[in-house]
Formats: C-alpha cells, structure tokens, sequence
C-alpha cells in the first residue's frame, strides 16, 4: 500500500490588499482591552470570545501584534497590582486565604485570555522571540505578588509559622498550604527553592538541634530514638501532604544530621540504655529501630558494629577465660552456643540479616574461641555429652540442629586437628563401649566434617566404623565354627578387631589375663589368623569390658558389668580371700596408675564397693589389703561398675595429647613445604611461610618456628638447598 504524501499546510495573508481605517487597531485594542477587564471582574459571561479571537486575529494579521502584546502587559499589571493591594490587606489568618483566591482568579483569567490570543502566541509570540502568554502571566505574578517587596517576607514567615505550629501538635489547614506551596512550585523551581525551601530548611535544622539537645538531656536511648523516628516520619508525611516531593531528600536530612549523626557516639554509649544495655536484655525493637535510623547517616552502620563486636569480644572473653565455667566442658560450650543463638537472632530480628553484622559475630566468636586452647577438647566433649546419652528421644531435626551448632562452632577452631585428636578418642569410647545414641548421628556428623574439611579428615573415622561391622560379622563367623563343647565351656567372648591406623594409637599395656580368658582367645586367635593371612593381633585389653556372675554372703547374686582390668583382678577372689596391694599388682601386671584407680571403683564408692579394703580410705596406698566385701548389696540384680564417660584430661594428659598433635603437624608441614617449592622451584622465606600457612589454616595455623625448623629438616635430607649468594632464599633440588 502506497503512503501518501505529507503535506505542510502555512496559513498565508490574504493576496489583494485590503484598505485598513487608520483608527481601526486603536478601536480593536479597546475592545479587546474591555474584555480583559471584564474577565478580571468576573463578567466574562456576556462576552462573545469568537468575536474577540477574530479581532486579536485581525490586529496581528495587520502587523499590529506588538500593540496588543505592550497593552496585554499593561492591562495585566494593572490588575495584579490591585490584586496585590488587596492581599497586603488581609490580616492574619485571612492573607494566605486572599493569596490563594486572586491566585486561582488569575489563573482562571489567564486561561481565558490566552485562548482569545491564541493566534498571536502561535505566530507573533515566536516570531518576536516574546513570552508566551500563560507563562508571561505567571511572571508578572511572580514579580507583582510573591516577589513584592510588601508579600515575599510575610508569605515565607506565615508558611514557616504555620509549619511550626504543625510540629508542636496543632492542627493546620493543609490543603491551603498546598495550595500556596504548588503556587510556588508553577511559577518555577527556583521560586520555590529560595523564596521556601531554602529558609524552610534552616529553620528546620535549628529547631531539631536544639529539640535533639533537650531530648538526649531527658530520654533514655530507647526513648529518644522513637523521638526521632516519630520526627523522620512527620517530615515525611508533611512532604507528601503539602510539599514538594524533591523536598523529602532534604528535609530528612536535616533531621538525619541534626537528631542522629550529631549524637551516635552518645546514645551508643548511653548509661544503662545504650547499645551495650540492648543486647543484652535483648531489645529487639530498640535495635532494630537503631539500626534503621543509623543506617541513614555516614558512619553509622559502623559504629553499632564496632561496639557490638567490642562488646561480644570482651563477653566472650570472659566466658572462655573464667576458671569457674571451665569446670564443665558441656556448660562451657552450651553457654558458647547460647550466646551464638543469641545474637543470630538479633541480627536476624533486629538488623535485617545484615551481612556485615553477621562477619562481625563470626569474626568476634573466632577471637574468643581460639584464647583458650582447650575449645577443642570441650566441643568434642559436648558432641560425646550429646551423642552418649543428651540426644535419647530427641527428633532427627532436632538431632540434626545440634549436630549443625556443633560444626558451626568447629569452623571457628583453628586448630582443627587438636579437634580431630580429641573427636576420634571420644568416638573410640562411645563405639567399643556400644554407648552411642544413634549410628546415623553419628554418621551424619562424619559427613558433616568431610564436608568442611575433605576426605583426608574423615577417612579414619569412617574406617572406626567398617572395623565396628566387619568385627560383627568376624564373631558370627568365630561361634559358627566353634563346637558345641567349646561354646558351652567356659566364657563367652565378644571381640572387636582394630585397624591400627584407624582408632586412636593406645600403648599396648601388658595385662595378666585370668586362665578360664585365656583359653578362649587363644581359640580365637587361632581362628582369625586361620582365615586372614599376614596378620597379627595384640590385645588392647585396656579398653575391654566384662560381665561377670558373682555370688555374696546370704547367696546374694549379682551381675557385675566391669572394665577387663576390674575384672582381672575379681577373678583373683575366687582362689584367694585376702590379697595385698602389690600381691595383685604382680598377679596382673596391670599399670600402676590404672591399677589405684580401678581399685578406687571397686572398693571406695559407695553402692559399687564389692571389695572391702583395710585400712578404710578414698585413696589406693602401696600396702593396703583387699577381700570380697561379703555385706555388699544393691537394689539392682546388674550393677554397673567404674564405666569412665570421657572427661576432661589433667595436665599431664593434656601436655601428651599436646605433643602428640604437634609430631603429626610435623610431615604435614613438610609435605606443604615440598609441594609449594616443587611448584615454585625457587622462593624466599617470607613467601614461604606465609604460602604453608595458607595451605594449612584449614585444619591448625602453623607456628613460623615450626615451619622454620622443618625447613631446616628438609635441607638436612636434601630435598632443598639455600642460595649460596642470598641466605635467606631457598632452591628445589629434583
């Protein structure tokens, strides 16, 4: 389909010349001049605006358009000086009143005078580069009304009186000043900005500096930042009610500066109501009120951030420092994750999920933690506290929750590998002694750790776990090949068959076994070695257990549940009604010190004591006597007897695992060594140093000394070589 040409239409004169009156425009303008007067006195009804059009249409059309322009501007003035007469003399109350009224006149005027001229502001008005018609009245307005020098003062000082008395409670009439300000606003941006805005705005700032000062004299924290909120927001709806929009930026501003900025640092630091005094009684609404007005000045955000981490690092120092709630590893680290809980929740109620609050908890929670070096022995214990017997009749979720606080708080440890030490000693115990609330706990937090910190990790103790079940099918496979006359005599024997480099390294304790136990193992050692080739087995009997059948005076039978140890030295009560200290010691060559203490539990706790001792004490001497305590009784037909729950491990222990730790860190820092020069071929100390212990700040940070001394080693064994022109520069040697 074909388009059509456009065509431009122009209105052109008329070709033959038409004789004018020479007293022709004179008369036409008089007439027109009428008009305006009439409209501007209410009488525009009777006027006929087509008739008037066709005579400014005409004046134009006969070159006479700057004598109608020169008398529009003469007329107009004329009546908005009267105008401006009769609003100077409005009082009070009854000025903005008038304003408002001769405003909406002349507008209405000037609507209509400007379609009777509309020929002339399409074709004169451009021509002569003049001002169009409605913008030339809002001109003369503003240069005759708002801008003379007996209205511009009175009306900026009524509006901000108003304003005033808006904010000490009373009620104005808003859509009057809506009026005004929108009048403003039409005679152009500027106009409002400086005859309104500018002043608005500084009176503004002086009126909430001096409220902000007799608030923060009067208030508590809590209450003054609802002061300023309730103010932030009366600003807000005075905006949207009566002023311009772009006003809202300034306005809250100023209050922004003047009611927060100014006075951070005191209503943090507030005695008794402060920031500090918020957390703890956990204010949510407070915070979250702070934080919301904070955020809205330079600085602010940082300043809560700073005193919640000063205030949760000197909180949690003392927590992990006090000698008193270090008594029990459990409460220590349920108190650790109490605090944690915590202050999640306030960030999650109260700051808006804020990342950076959230690297602030994490980075306070990681300080503290790490200043006392025993963190990760007590989260071990807490997770054996939970997975032994805290987590019974507990619902998977809730299993799982504790379970994932547990690893949070473990990814806060630096030395992850003291964690692992004390996580596979407690695991160790809770497997053999069949003491575990569930297996898939247990499982679930394995993968939670090979999650964190890889395979490496966690490939031992899942080897625990293969040992614990092949060992079942080991025993099944051991009775079914035994006979009926093995099986029937003699004791029965449930074995568990360690890997030796899966469980943790236990030194092999020599231990006299009784003969009737000895027979049986024997018979089992025979059948394992029969059925797995290159193998040896020694007997941790340190960490067995047994029950035993026994029999007191008045035929009072029992079942005791005991250690191995315990029960090596009961059996020796069958052949013998009184043995010494050091009788026992040589019939079972159990060590000393595990000796005392097994002794202890079988003669010196109440309700347990099936051994009398002589003389009568707590504590195990080289040259007391022991016999069969025959009064011994107990409600229960089981007794359970010296069963050790891990605890906390005394100084000597500790300074063991402590050296145990340190020799293992020794080939993984070489190991780290190795790989980055092997890579690099060539590096300098520093970079070194700092390259290790990025590899291995995952699992522990590596002291430079140590570091240091296995570089030292390596150099000794040739895998590197120094620099013979720089010391301090190191080679690879292939």
């Amino acid at each position: 389909m074909s388009s059509q040409k456009k065509r431009n239409f122009k209105i052109e004169a008329f070709k033959h010349k038409v004789e004018v009156d020479p007293k022709y425009a004179e008369k036409t303008w008089k007439i027109l001049e009428h008009a305006i007067h009439e409209i501007y006195n209410h009488n525009a009804s009777g006027l006929s605006f087509e008739e008037l059009y066709r005579n400014a249409y005409n004046m134009v059309l006969h070159k006479y358009g700057e004598k109608l322009y020169a008398g529009l501007v003469t007329t107009m003035t004329w009546h908005l000086k009267e105008m401006s007469k009769s609003i100077e003399a409005a009082q009070g109350g009854l000025f903005l009143e008038e304003l408002n009224r001769k405003w909406a006149d002349h507008n209405k005027a000037l609507q209509m005078i400007r379609d009777i001229l509309m020929y002339m502001d399409r074709t004169f008005v451009p021509s002569s580069h003049k001002t169009p018609v409605h913008e030339l009245g809002l001109n003369l307005w503003r240069e005759n009304i708002v801008r003379s020098s007996k209205i511009q003062t009175r009306l900026v000082s009524t509006l901000l009186e108003l304003i005033q008395k808006e904010r000490t409670g009373e009620v104005i009439n808003r859509g009057l000043m809506r009026n005004i300000t929108k009048m403003l606003m039409d005679l152009g941006s500027s106009v409002y900005q400086e005859d309104f805005e500018k002043p608005f705005l500084e009176v503004s700032a002086s009126f909430y500096s001096g409220e902000s000062q007799q608030f923060i004299e009067c208030c508590d924290c809590g209450e003054y930042l609802n002061k300023a909120e309730r103010r932030l927001n009366e600003e807000m709806e005075r905006v949207s009610q009566y002023l311009d929009a772009k006003t809202e930026s300034k306005i809250t501003h100023v209050v922004e500066t003047e009611m927060i900025a100014n006075h951070m640092q005191r209503l943090v630091h507030m005695d008794n109501s402060g920031l500090v005094n918020m957390l703890v009684d956990d204010k949510y609404d407070d915070l979250s009120r702070m934080y919301n007005l904070f955020r809205r000045v330079p600085e602010g955000l940082s300043t809560i951030r700073e005193v919640m981490t000063s205030h949760l690092r000197e909180t949690g120092k003392q927590l992990v420092t006090d000698p008193d709630k270090l008594r029990d590893p459990v409460d220590f680290v349920q108190r650790l994750l109490n605090e944690k809980d915590k202050h999640d929740k306030i960030i999650s109620a109260a700051f808006n999920n804020d990342k950076t609050f959230q690297n602030a908890l994490n980075s306070s929670f990681e300080y503290f933690i790490n200043l006392n070096n025993r963190s990760p022995e007590f989260i071990s214990l807490y997770v054996d506290d939970k997975l032994r017997k805290g987590l019974k009749e507990v619902s998977e979720e809730d299993v799982e929750m504790v379970l994932d606080k547990v690893m949070m708080l473990f990814r806060y440890l630096q030395e992850k590998d003291v964690f692992e030490k004390y996580y596979k000693q407690h695991l160790a115990k809770r497997l053999l002694s069949g003491k575990t609330v569930s297996d898939d706990a247990e499982r679930s937090l394995i993968v939670k750790l090979k999650t964190e910190c890889g395979y490496q990790f966690t490939s031992k103790l899942e080897g625990m776990f293969t040992d614990m079940k092949t060992s079942q099918d080991t025993m099944q496979g051991f009775y079914a090949s035994q006979s009926a006359s093995d099986s029937a005599d003699g004791p029965s024997l449930a074995v568990q068959v360690l890997t030796t480099g899966s469980w943790p390294t236990q030194p092999i304790a020599p231990c006299n076994l009784p003969p009737e136990i000895l027979g049986v193992c024997e018979r089992f050692r025979t059948f394992y070695l029969g059925t797995h080739t290159g193998r040896r087995l020694t007997w941790q009997t340190n960490m067995g257990t047994a029950d035993m059948k026994a029999t007191f005076g008045k035929n009072q039978k029992h079942e005791l549940n005991v250690s191995t140890y315990q029960m090596c030295i009961l059996m020796l009560f069958n052949s013998s009604d009184r043995l010494t200290y050091k009788e026992i010691e040589q019939a079972t060559e159990i060590p000393a010190s595990d000796l005392k203490r097994c002794l202890q539990s079988l003669a010196c706790v109440k309700g347990k004591n099936v051994l009398g001792k002589d003389p009568m004490s707590k504590d195990i001497a080289e040259d007391d006597a022991f016999m069969v305590n025959d009064k011994f009784s107990s409600k229960f037909f089981k007794v359970k007897i010296g069963t050790v729950v891990a605890q906390k491990e005394s100084e000597p222990e500790k300074q063991e695992t402590r050296q145990r730790v340190e020799e293992d860190r020794k080939p993984q820092i070489e190991a780290a060594i190795v790989r980055i020069m092997k890579s690099r071929r060539v590096l300098d100390h520093n970079n070194i140093v700092a390259e290790v212990t990025k590899q291995l700040q995952s699992r522990f940070l590596p002291n430079p000394v140590v570091i240091k001394k296995r570089i030292e080693s390596l150099i000794e064994r040739e895998f590197l070589e120094r620099d013979k022109a720089d010391r301090k520069l190191y080679r690879y040697l292939a």
